[in-house]
């Protein structure tokens, strides 16, 4: 999924140091564009926490209804640096990368895309969609992995259940499950739904911080209540993350991973480690989108069966980034 921000704000993320407490952090509403504009609920990033290990973007959406909304519509555009996470509760969605990948994103499946030195792609609701539920995340590279090839991978993952809960571990391990879907970081990636009432123990790795995304309903973590919409945010120490369910069923989304402990930029859609960086990226993605000659093997290349035209980058700031926190 695009940054739809029509002035995206350059941003420096790097891991801050943790409080002694958890952060509850709050959504904010973006559209993605079009008269009737889908709406998106945005977690990460935030000016207080820009990354959880190397989690860097966290949108939330629906239920909406596709009659209503419009659905999805992405056309075509680039990512660097990073790798997007699709994972849906209710609806449908086409991919089209150019790596040459055609997949539907579906409930419970993971589409995980990694866009190293440079890939573009669309995302759009199929005719079949009535809702659309889910969350699109991205996870930042390292500067050790950032340039590695393109590539595509979907994953299954098994539903696990217990006593009042179930779920599925769809990166990292969880819950005796491990995901085979490679990373270049340690990452946890997991829905979990939860029974009124339950509470549910997690065996976790002490030296990742976790994040607590609820969907529907609420739960309690180390006594702070997180509801609908909210991302907890956990820091590391932790052996045994336990959620305790609030009076109604709950969904959410566990995400965890050790602190980057790398200084990154992100803007539009792309992730780098300087403001040279990104105008380079820019540079390249208008080059190939307005017809320049720019060789055998594009930066980003074009899917050569997506029925629109790409979208072109936003303009960027006049000012070079400053670094904050």
């Amino acid at each position: 999924m695009t940054n739809p921000e029509a002035r995206p704000r350059e941003i420096v993320c790097a891991g801050a140091p943790a409080p002694d407490g958890i952060e509850i952090l709050q959504p904010r509403d973006v559209p993605l564009g079009g008269p009737r504009a889908m709406r998106v609920r945005r977690t990460l990033p935030q000016r207080q926490r820009s990354l959880i290990g190397a989690w860097c973007f966290a949108d939330h959406y629906g239920p909406q209804d596709v009659g209503e909304s419009g659905g999805m519509n992405v056309p075509v555009h680039p990512h660097t640096g990073l790798q997007t996470v699709s994972w849906l509760f209710a609806g449908e969605i086409e991919h089209r990368d150019s790596a040459g990948n055609e997949a539907l994103v579906r409930p419970g499946e993971l589409n995980l895309m990694t866009a190293g030195s440079g890939i573009s792609h669309s995302e759009r609701s199929t005719r079949t969609a009535r809702v659309l539920h889910g969350v699109q995340l991205w996870v930042a590279l390292p500067a050790a992995a950032r340039f590695v090839e393109r590539r595509f991978d979907h994953y299954a993952p098994p539903v696990l259940t217990g006593d009042g809960w179930s779920g599925q571990v769809f990166l990292g391990g969880l819950l005796g499950s491990t995901s085979p879907v490679r990373t270049w970081t340690p990452l946890l990636g997991a829905e979990l739904r939860l029974d009124a009432g339950t509470a549910v123990p997690l065996e976790v790795d002490p030296s990742f911080e976790h994040g607590v995304l609820v969907d529907a309903g609420s739960v309690h973590v180390g006594g702070r209540e997180v509801t609908a919409g909210q991302l907890a945010y956990v820091p590391v120490g932790a052996d045994v993350l336990t959620l305790r369910c609030g009076p109604d069923p709950t969904r959410l989304v566990l995400l965890g991973g050790p602190p980057l402990r790398e200084q990154i930029v992100m803007w539009w859609n792309f992730v780098g480690r300087s403001h040279d960086e990104i105008v380079a990226y820019r540079r390249a993605w208008q080059a190939e989108i307005e017809g320049a000659d720019v060789g055998e093997r594009p930066m980003f290349g074009i899917p050569a069966s997506d029925p629109e035209p790409p979208l072109p980058a936003p303009v960027l700031p006049n000012a070079r980034i400053t670094p904050r926190g």
